[in-house]
């Protein structure tokens, strides 16, 4: 099972260990990918501090985060699943996983990143600040900008397992599956019962206990179907569309009253 992940705007601060190893991230075939955004990202915020802060759409309060970037090649790198933060990642808790379950965990969990595109939650990286919603001046629209790296590199590391695709949409531009890998795909969108709507804080909690339930449980659908199955055993409500037609994915809704 590969489980994709949005990032958190929020970050913890980097770590005082070594600094980050671009070769020692996961997903290798990104290298060049990665240096590209990190370079211009560097150039950008070294140039000219109002234009980054435009550019990576921060606040006046945020403007630190320009002079946090220049240092993303000497900072600290800590664990990706330390990095991020927010509702998601609380409600995941990685750092309290039993060890198996972190196994499981680092075997899995794949983070997408403007910046780096995709990082296993081991992975060493520094705190930085860059979404994928990101401009860049010279490389354009980062989600556009990450297809074509993600076209080669993602399906190998699907594998031939399930893909569960929990990514909000601005980080599902990066990567779209396509044909079997899309049939082996599920997208979860969670919705407040009463209303059946989206609210934000419902749907990035559940998320992030789906996920651990699925990691503490020990679960490994093959299939979406067998998700469906995996996620009512585990006590979620869940309503499921299986595709309309061949190449698009499994569509899962999951009913929750309040987050607990």
């Amino acid at each position: 099972m590969l489980v994709l992940l949005p990032p958190s705007e929020g970050k913890a601060a980097s770590g005082r260990g070594a600094p980050l190893k671009p070769e020692s991230l996961s997903l290798p075939g990104l290298a060049d990918a990665r240096e590209a955004v990190l370079a211009e990202l560097l150039d950008l915020c070294a140039a000219d501090e109002e234009k980054a802060r435009e550019v990576l759409g921060l606040s006046e309060g945020l403007r630190g985060e320009v002079a946090k970037n220049l240092e993303l090649r000497t900072a600290g790198a800590r664990p990706a699943g330390e990095i991020y933060t927010g509702v998601l990642y609380d409600a995941l808790d990685l750092a309290s996983l039993a060890p198996a379950a972190r196994r499981r965990a680092a075997r899995s969990l794949l983070v997408f990143s403007g910046l780096w595109g995709a990082v296993a939650v081991t992975d060493r990286i520094p705190s930085y600040r860059c979404s994928m919603g990101v401009r860049l001046p010279g490389l354009g629209a980062l989600g556009a900008y990450w297809r074509t790296p993600m076209a080669s590199v993602l399906p190998e590391a699907a594998g031939s397992g399930l893909v569960l695709d929990l990514r909000s949409a601005a980080y599902a531009t990066a990567w779209k599956p396509k044909g079997e890998v899309a049939a082996r795909t599920a997208t979860v969108r969670v919705l407040h019962a009463p209303t059946r709507k989206v609210v934000s804080h419902f749907n990035k909690a559940t998320k992030g206990r789906i996920v651990r339930s699925l990691l503490t449980g020990g679960a490994a659908p093959k299939d979406p179907a067998a998700l469906v199955e995996a996620l009512r055993d585990l006590g979620y409500v869940v309503e499921a569309r299986a595709p309309g037609r061949s190449g698009t994915p499994w569509a899962l809704d999951v009913l929750v009253d309040e987050v607990h």
